[in-house]
């Protein structure tokens, strides 16, 4: 069933005041403030934990900008356990992962399937569990869907891929199979990453985290680990024709890019193709990348952001010569998830801007990228008290988002 809401409109860049559009029943927002995208002070006002500088203007605390075109955001459904990923399936539907190792499909008006089993055993402990997904291309004729997961093994646990055929009565996954397993295993049950997509050649891009812990760490600059990379591979689990370190015998030929901390935000830019991420940073220093292959992206070497403790990290640098710097970061963060480009004219401010879901942001941030820089931000949905987990535009035009205490939100015109 629909639930629907009265949300507030934010003015970006004053006090964190609200006024409540209790007149409209459709849950509209209305436009309010000045013109369509003005730029208006940063939306962030909290103090951030270091004094560190921006390599370049406009990395960090844009200025605010505001949708002008009226929407609506509504509650579609909130009975998910602990959703992780969402998809939407060639008919409109979305398929749905959940936490504890099942997916679900949800229609447009919200109505939820029973849970479907089959698929491996995940570890749900600590970050872990049924993760990203994505359907194959010609699902429409095969049915495949490709999935993560936080795999048990000797020594600790992992990322692995796997896939497996949606079941013409869709209450199962037949012949799950793993296709990949991002190793070492490690003992932390933190930072697995991981969405997965498919690319324009047809194979499979995915990610992983460096599993969080000190021991762990310098891995995301190791080239024969796994860990704390993007990765390329075909639909059977092979090192990918073309990827950077082809033939290089001092590295994994899987690998597509690398220094990364935890990415758990996949999207291709829908004009340019570049592939966009972001990834979460310690106390400060989210991360939004744009993906070159083969380039280091510097963690742990360089960060914006503090140990936890508020210790610094390594040499407390945040440049460094073949190092690249993040196209926006936060401090303090909003531990970005997932992400999804807007694509269409249903709101014409929005056309090809990034939409990321914030967990301890509670909100979905909207980012416009204008020649590969972002030049303006807005916060949506803050006032929810949800931890938005992952998002992906529909087949009719709409935001779809999920949250970690079960929502599944529709964000549109």
């Amino acid at each position: 069933m629909i639930t629907t809401r009265s949300f507030p409109v934010l003015t970006l860049g004053l006090l964190m005041s609200f006024s409540a559009c209790q007149s409209s029943p459709s849950n509209v927002e209305e436009p309010d403030g000045p013109g369509p995208d003005s730029t208006l002070a940063p939306v962030e006002t909290k103090d951030p934990n270091t004094d560190y500088k921006p390599a370049f203007e406009g990395q960090t605390r844009i200025g605010g900008i505001k949708t002008s075109t009226p929407y609506e955001t509504r509650v579609l459904a909130e009975g998910l356990d602990r959703p992780w990923g969402i998809t939407s399936l060639p008919d409109g539907r979305f398929l749905i992962t959940e936490k504890g190792g099942t997916m679900r499909i949800a229609a447009t008006d919200g109505t939820l399937s029973e849970p479907i089993t089959g698929l491996p055993k995940v570890n749900d402990g600590g970050q872990g569990g049924l993760l990203g997904l994505t359907v194959d291309p010609s699902f429409h004729e095969n049915r495949l869907v490709y999935w993560t997961f936080s795999e048990a093994q000797q020594g600790g646990n992992l990322t692995a891929v796997a896939k497996g055929r949606l079941a013409d009565d869709e209450k199962t996954i037949e012949n799950a199979r793993v296709i990949y397993r991002a190793t070492p295993a490690h003992g932390s049950t933190l930072h697995y990453g991981s969405r997965i997509l498919f690319d324009q050649t047809g194979n499979i891009i995915f990610s992983t985290g460096e599993r969080s812990d000190r021991e762990t760490r310098p891995q995301a600059q190791d080239l024969n680990s796994s860990l704390g990379k993007v990765i390329r591979i075909t639909p059977e689990g092979q090192p990918a024709s073309g990827n950077p370190f082809e033939g290089n015998a001092n590295a994994r030929p899987e690998i597509y890019s690398y220094g990364h901390r935890n990415v758990q935000g996949l999207a291709f830019h829908p004009e340019t193709g570049d592939l966009w991420e972001a990834e979460f940073g310690p106390r400060g220093g989210d991360e939004i990348n744009r993906i070159e292959p083969g380039k280091n992206y510097g963690w742990p070497t360089i960060t914006y952001g503090l140990e936890y403790s508020g210790a610094k990290i390594g040499d407390a640098i945040q440049q460094k010569e073949g190092l690249e710097q993040p196209v926006y970061y936060y401090d303090p963060v909003i531990s970005p998830s997932g992400i999804t480009f807007y694509r269409g004219r249903a709101i014409p401010e929005w056309e090809n801007n990034l939409f990321v879901t914030a967990l301890s942001g509670m909100h979905i941030a909207r980012l416009r990228i204008e020649n590969n820089k972002v030049t303006g931000e807005e916060r949506l949905l803050v006032g929810e008290s949800q931890r938005f987990r992952d998002i992906v535009q529909g087949k009719d035009g709409a935001l779809y988002a999920v949250t970690d205490q079960g929502r599944l939100y529709r964000i549109g015109n």
